[in-house]
């Protein structure tokens, strides 16, 4: 059954109708907007900032997305000297050796988020949830991994994918079929990471990075001839 209260904290979200820095109302301005209880707030609150979609900062409130990281700031600076092949190439790289590690040290708390990220992603109606739950589940894997030289890689690829233009190649790219394929593979990397097994986790994330690796160059190249 569907939360109606994250349900609308996601909306919110969604719009991007938020304050300075992507901070949300107050719990008690949130409560009166949506009609319900501060309870109610705080509980569907909690349960984003475990899927790692809002965090909070003690006396400053609730925000959007992850908390700020010096590597958004190299992000911004390089963004423009690469491309979407390039950052995938990146993570293939990368990710597969995070989903490796986080077979090994991922608790089961986290294991049961990153099913429900999953979840979450197969259940979404639009583009812009598809992409926000992937994003979330990818983050938690590389969270997961406990190695901080390779997270901050990791972030530093994750910001730059936030490009606007990059965002709106991938969702063109992402059909019925590709979908379909995309949340197996998913399925499959979870599974791999649920069962402790390194090898067969690493082998998942590259499997799945390089579907997603073929269907882009497939959409940059149609979007290259549609431009002849």
């Amino acid at each position: 059954m569907t939360d109606p209260v994250r349900a609308k904290l996601m909306d919110l979200i969604a719009a991007g109708d938020l304050g300075e820095g992507g901070r949300l109302p107050t719990e008690r301005a949130l409560a009166d907007r949506f009609g319900t209880s501060r309870r109610l707030v705080r509980q569907a609150l909690d349960a984003l900032e475990a899927e790692g979609l809002v965090w909070r900062r003690q006396g400053a409130g609730t925000f959007a997305g992850q908390p700020s990281d010096p590597t958004g700031d190299l992000a911004a600076r390089i963004a423009g000297e690469t491309d979407p092949i390039q950052v995938m190439e990146a993570r293939l790289c990368i990710e597969p050796a995070l989903a490796a590690l986080s077979a090994e040290r991922m608790t089961d708390d986290e294991i049961a988020r990153l099913r429900a990220l999953a979840r979450q992603q197969v259940e979404a109606a639009d583009p812009q949830g598809t992409e926000l739950w992937d994003g979330a589940l990818h983050r938690l894997i590389a969270q997961g991994a406990r190695n901080r030289p390779l997270l901050t890689a990791f972030a530093l690829l994750d910001r730059i994918r936030e490009n606007p233009d990059w965002v709106a190649i991938r969702a063109r790219g992402r059909s019925g079929a590709s979908m379909a394929v995309s949340r197996s593979e998913h399925a499959t990397l979870v599974d791999a990471i649920a069962a402790r097994d390194p090898d067969a986790a690493r082998q998942a994330m590259h499997e799945h990075l390089t579907t997603r690796l073929s269907a882009l160059q497939a959409q940059l190249g149609e979007h290259l001839r549609a431009g002849e």
